[in-house]
């Protein structure tokens, strides 16, 4: 089974939605394979289906001034921080294509499977805590747990959108914009301040790249630009060209 691989740098929440919109028809069609969309947000705050406004701390004003996006979206979960440091994986999947089916626990599972993988790539310890979904780091004695990545996802016809943010090297204080995910009673943390050494961004691209592949049983295929998998959408390619980090 072949998993295209794109890879951007730092792409608008707006045009990253547009991007998943036209991955998800093509993969609906058999346009494309299974697709894992890798790249970077500026600062934005996005509301899942289950979200709380009351879990956003910072005022209107303040968000605006400072440039922070509010975006309301179809994932699962409630709200989280998107900003530069910040690994985000969109994974465009037909659950069908894999065998058996996979449905929509074991695929978030898989998931969390991958990202703790490639935690453990630069020796970090990370888990899951039944549940909260996401990735935890391990800790012991009388230590909680910290997150280090969040999961939110939507599946339609069978294909899956949205997916995972994992903190590389972000600027944490943002965090304190919001109640990340809901959760008051635990902290989030990153890849830079648990890992000795601290890993660079581009090294995560590909540990998380490698460990999707090993997890889904894929092989992957790195995809040059959009055009390369979209021909027939060269406005989505005209949009993110500014944008490849590739």
């Amino acid at each position: 089974m072949i998993l295209n691989l794109l890879q951007f740098g730092r792409v608008g929440y707006g045009e990253g939605l547009d991007l998943q919109r036209q991955l998800v028809d093509a993969r609906h069609d058999g346009r494309i394979e299974n697709t894992l969309v890798l790249l970077e947000h500026p600062p934005v705050l996005t509301l899942g289906r289950n979200a709380s406004r009351a879990n956003i701390l910072a005022s209107d004003e303040f968000l605006a001034y400072r440039g922070v996006e509010i975006h309301e979206i179809n994932r699962g979960g409630d709200v989280t921080y998107h900003g530069p440091g910040q690994l985000v994986g969109y994974p465009i999947f037909d659950l069908c294509s894999f065998a058996p089916r996979l449905g929509a626990v074991e695929y978030v599972r898989l998931m969390e499977e991958a990202l703790i993988r490639t935690c453990g790539d630069f020796g970090v310890l990370t888990t899951r805590i039944a549940g909260r979904t996401g990735v935890w780091t391990v800790t012991g004695g009388s230590m909680q747990e910290k997150k280090i990545a969040a999961i939110g996802v939507h599946i339609a016809r069978g294909i899956t959108s949205h997916g995972f943010a994992l903190n590389v090297n972000p600027d944490l204080r943002d965090f304190q914009l919001i109640v990340p995910c809901g959760i008051a009673d635990r902290e989030v943390t990153s890849l830079e301040r648990e890992a000795d050494p601290p890993p660079a961004v581009d090294a995560v691209r590909n540990s998380v790249a490698r460990q999707f592949g090993h997890v889904f049983r894929s092989q992957v295929l790195w995809v040059e630009s959009l055009a390369d998998l979209l021909p027939d959408s060269p406005l989505a390619a005209k949009a993110l060209a500014a944008h490849a980090d590739l």
